[in-house]
């Protein structure tokens, strides 16, 4: 076409894309030409009254950023942001220290517009209803906050419940004890329901009890299974909690929720397949999001799968590994465990990133011999108890707290020995130790008696010898209760021996355990020597 006929090409062109837009409206899309993308647009300003809405003399806050799941932008002086928006975006705010989010009557984050113009694909459980085009505006409220350099957060891994019993489990196991909390906001690591999830209002009504808000991950139980990919394994996840992966700041504090469960969908020939992921479009946003956090703060990313068993951690691991100061953490596994993660596993940091494997609810999906209380004691298979993790944020530094459910905070470890040893046994007699959450920069010593000596145990990788005495006790009851799971290895274990000339008598074995952070923690048990 020679230089005449420009215009004309100009003007086609122009009409074809025109076209393409309309029938993209419809989700009938011509190859090759894409629809012209939307621009969402919106303020983000001071809630003075609460009241959720801008109302006059409420500013517009500048500096606030704003994202749509990939891109993040900051907001101008008056609080306006703009964003491209496709057919399915969730846009939020990302909020910032001193600062919080309205909170719905189950204390869960309202940080969050949802834009789905056609709702989600018809599933078993409900998605999003058709939201309809976007709004002029695109508004969000914050309300100013508290926020102290030194403050606690609480971690759920895996609550599960399948059934409204378990809920009720919950409840009496967990909820009770830390309604009141002094802990700012809590967090549930995924799983926080086992494949049912016409539960999820049942069980934010029972968390939301606790009075600090509460966030969400998804995990491998929460997703549509009749979904056909992962993109869309995520919709009644969606409409309940809002976007699958987002963050926040808190006091000194930058945390990052991810979604690192990748649906792979179901087959004809069987089940569907999940694998531990993250994909492109979410490491983009870990990517922007960072660009704008100080090195010099504190990041801590929080999952469902452990970071080490994902198929592309290698490009998180690129994003984060310079950071002086990191943590993360995750559930999935229903065991306690740290891990260091080095260079074995291509990580490139000067030191050793931790990760924390958070201790269940659940435990072994509330199984076991039911409690005084009628409840499973659900002891996990590592031979640690059920129940959650409590961390002190400090600036920069994170400490992690072990807590088990229906036992005072002191409940830090479980020492294995028999009732009665023969005398001329004494000295072949293993004394075992599980410290919850213990690791390898744990110590623990043992001494028989006052006056005894301290002598320092060997961490051993076995199954915990009280859990596989309890399950195969439980297994032989008739009836049985639900079956415990076989053991596993536990990662917090210990083993020494007695002292081989122990005297006749009724003796007090006394425990000290070092944790990765230079804390003490004491236990004892009782023994007789015949």
């Amino acid at each position: 076409m020679n230089r005449n006929h420009a215009p004309l090409k100009r003007a086609f062109i122009k009409h074809a894309a025109g076209v393409a837009a309309a029938l993209c409206a419809v989700q009938i899309c011509l190859p090759g030409v894409a629809a012209a993308a939307e621009t969402a647009k919106g303020v983000v300003f001071y809630d003075i009254n609460k009241n959720g809405r801008r109302d006059p003399g409420e500013p517009g806050l500048p500096n606030i950023r704003v994202s749509n799941q990939r891109e993040i932008v900051f907001t101008d002086d008056n609080g306006r942001w703009e964003l491209p928006a496709g057919r399915d975006t969730i846009f939020f705010v990302i909020k910032p220290s001193g600062w919080t989010t309205p909170l719905n009557e189950n204390n869960l984050p309202q940080f969050h517009y949802i834009h789905k113009p056609d709702g989600s694909p018809k599933t078993k459980y409900p998605g999003v209803a058709p939201t309809g085009d976007l709004p002029e505006s695109i508004d969000f409220p914050l309300r100013r906050q508290e926020e102290p350099g030194k403050f606690q957060a609480i971690f759920f891994g895996d609550p599960q419940p399948t059934t409204q019993q378990q809920i009720d489990y919950i409840a009496h196991d967990v909820v009770e004890e830390l309604i009141g909390t002094e802990a700012r906001f809590g967090v549930t690591l995924g799983d926080i329901l086992f494949n049912d999830l016409s539960l999820f209002e049942s069980m934010n009504r029972t968390v939301g009890l606790i009075g600090v808000p509460w966030f969400n991950v998804i995990g491998n139980h929460d997703i549509n299974f009749d979904a056909p990919n992962d993109e869309l394994s995520d919709e009644t996840f969606e409409r309940v909690y809002g976007p699958a992966w987002y963050s926040f700041d808190y006091g000194q504090v930058h945390f990052v929720v991810l979604d690192n469960v990748n649906w792979l969908g179901r087959k004809p020939e069987g089940p569907g397949r999940y694998v531990g992921g993250l994909g492109e479009k979410q490491i983009e946003f870990v990517k922007n999001d960072l660009k704008s956090v100080p090195e010099e703060k504190l990041v801590v990313l929080m999952m469902h799968i452990p970071l080490n068993e994902l198929e592309d951690r290698g490009a998180l691991y690129r994003l984060i590994e310079k950071r002086p100061y990191t943590l993360s953490i995750s559930g999935h596994t229903h065991t306690q465990e740290h891990r260091f993660i080095g260079r074995e596993d291509g990580w490139q940091g000067r030191a050793p990133h931790h990760h924390i494997v958070n201790v269940t609810v659940s435990g072994t999906w509330w199984k076991g011999a039911l409690d005084e209380r009628g409840i499973p004691h659900a002891t996990m298979r590592d031979g640690a108890p059920n129940g959650w993790s409590v961390i002190t944020f400090d600036g920069k530094r994170a400490t992690f707290d072990f807590r088990a459910a229906g036992r005072p905070a002191d409940y830090q470890m479980n020492v294995m020995a028999p009732e009665a040893v023969a005398a001329a046994e004494a000295g072949k007699t293993d004394v075992y130790v599980n410290v919850f959450a213990g690791s390898e920069r744990s110590t623990v010593e043992m001494r028989v008696g006052w006056d005894g000596e301290w002598s320092q145990l060997k961490q051993v990788r076995e199954k915990d010898p009280f859990y596989a005495a309890v399950r195969a006790r439980e297994m032989a009851t008739k009836p049985a209760p639900p079956q415990l799971n076989a053991p596993e290895i536990s990662t917090h274990l210990w083993k020494g021996g007695l002292p081989a000339a122990l005297p006749a008598g009724t003796h007090t074995i006394f425990v000290r355990a070092r944790d990765l952070y230079g804390r003490y923690f004491h236990a004892k048990r009782v023994i007789r020597i015949q």
